[in-house]
């Protein structure tokens, strides 16, 4: 089981769709890094040479943030929202839609289960 920035890639899958379990790298990415590499899209991960993972490994840290680096740039995107005050920083701040989504009958992803509010009591008929 090949091994790319601590994430191990799974043995019977192709390469360019072994190398999507990467965060940060998609199929497009992924058939653009093998390309680069002269890599051949259709051999299985695991019949790729020792060699070949040490080039993928450094050609992907040494050119696009992945895994740990691509989260943590993507949390510091977001505080740096937050601590600015902007509108979509409130959003996320509160937990709201942020892309200008309606909230009145959706959005139950980011609102969470709904919480039932009881109504007023109506006074009995005379």
């Amino acid at each position: 089981m090949p091994r790319i920035l601590g994430v191990d890639l799974p043995n019977e899958k192709r390469a360019h769709v072994a190398l999507t379990y990467l965060y940060g790298v998609g199929p497009a990415l992924a058939k653009r890094i093998l390309g680069e590499l002269g890599i051949r899209h259709d051999v299985r991960a695991k019949d790729l040479s020792d060699d070949e993972i040490a080039k993928l490994a450094s050609h992907i840290e040494k050119n696009y943030a992945v895994e740990g680096a691509l989260r943590r740039q993507l949390m510091q995107n977001i505080s740096r929202l937050k601590d600015i005050g902007c509108y979509r920083g409130l959003r996320h701040r509160r937990g709201l839609p942020v892309r200008g989504q309606r909230t009145r009958s959706n959005a139950r992803t980011r609102k969470g289960p709904r919480k039932t509010v009881a109504g007023k009591k109506q006074a009995p008929k005379k």
